[in-house]
């Protein structure tokens, strides 16, 4: 018998397919809700899962697909998650980060079933000069990206605090492994590095994120789902905190390329310079981030390098090729 019955929307996304092969590694019954948007893929999903495609802000879609399949649990992967996109065009994250999440919402509360939302660390703002956070510290995003997160975080505090929703929110650093789409830092250096192509750094790279490997991650939130509270949010940090430029130098010494390949361009528009957390509250539950910064950036080159077929058709993609997309 499954230990859950549940429903991963945005399953077909970086941290959501991870999530979907390792909650499948632990005898969860797992079923994937996807819109396909261009960073959803069914390449990115074991043949054999069950797969929805919908939206989350299609009422009617959803609540047929939870209707049907009576999951125990909903763990929302869904959104509009790159900053330069929503620097460009903040429309669809207005719509994916908050009006899907109302509409998660609505379903959740009218089935009972237990919603566990990915939000980000992102949501804190600027945390240069300040402690690291914890989940009480007041949020002050940058971006319409994390000002979108912060309204769906708020929407489901309410929902639990009005209506006793079994809701509980976790707040990711930077994460970073197999199946990530080539827009993000990692994979864009990556690709570009073995193409022998200018690899782009924005500013002086020195701005500073926690990194995480996706194994962690999908680790930590299966733990949530065991053992977290309702109305709880959890922090997961990686405890391995880099400036930019040292994950791009990592990542060209480790490719044996020369760091002459690296370009510095004009940095982002209200780029923050530093993303920190604590994590008491995820450690009490017994979770550890257990893929060390090395291994798990060796592991996810190697991934890159022996699936050309995964990454060549994105590579057309403006927020690959350009060096500042918004400029």
């Amino acid at each position: 018998m499954p230990r859950y019955r549940i429903l991963v929307t945005g399953g077909a996304g970086f941290i959501g397919s991870n999530f979907v092969r390792f909650s499948r590694d632990l005898g969860n019954e797992v079923f994937v809700y996807d819109a396909f948007t261009y960073a959803g893929r069914y390449e990115n999903l074991p043949k054999d899962v069950e797969v929805i495609k919908g939206d989350i802000t299609d009422y009617g879609k959803l609540r047929e697909t939870v209707g049907k399949i009576h999951p125990e649990v909903i763990v929302n992967f869904a959104a509009e998650t790159h900053v330069d996109r929503s620097i460009v065009d903040p429309e669809p994250f207005i719509k994916t980060n908050i009006y899907g999440v109302y509409t998660i919402l609505r379903i959740v509360k009218e089935y009972g079933v237990r919603l566990i939302h990915t939000s980000t660390d992102e949501v804190y703002g600027d945390m240069e000069g300040r402690e690291p956070a914890n989940e009480d510290t007041v949020l002050r995003p940058s971006n319409p990206y994390s000002a979108t997160k912060v309204a769906g975080d708020a929407l489901i505090m309410s929902f639990h605090r009005t209506y006793n929703i079994e809701a509980i929110i976790v707040r990711p650093s930077n994460n970073y492994g197999p199946y990530q789409y080539p827009e993000k830092l990692i994979p864009r250096t990556i690709i570009r590095a073995v193409n022998n192509l200018p690899v782009i750094v924005h500013g002086d790279g020195s701005q500073r994120r926690d990194w995480l490997y996706v194994e962690d991650t999908c680790r930590a939130i299966s733990t949530i789902i065991e053992k977290g509270k309702p109305g709880e949010i959890y922090n997961i940090p990686g405890f391995n905190e880099k400036s930019v430029l040292q994950v791009v130098e990592d990542t060209l010494r480790i490719l044996n390329k020369p760091k002459t390949l690296i370009r510095f361009t004009s940095d982002r528009p209200g780029q923050d310079r530093r993303y920190i957390m604590r994590g008491d509250k995820l450690l009490a539950l017994g979770w550890r981030p257990l893929v060390k910064w090395e291994d798990g950036l060796r592991g996810t080159i190697k991934w890159y390098l022996e699936n050309e077929w995964w990454w060549r058709p994105l590579i057309n993609d403006e927020f690959f090729r350009r060096d500042t997309p918004w400029g």
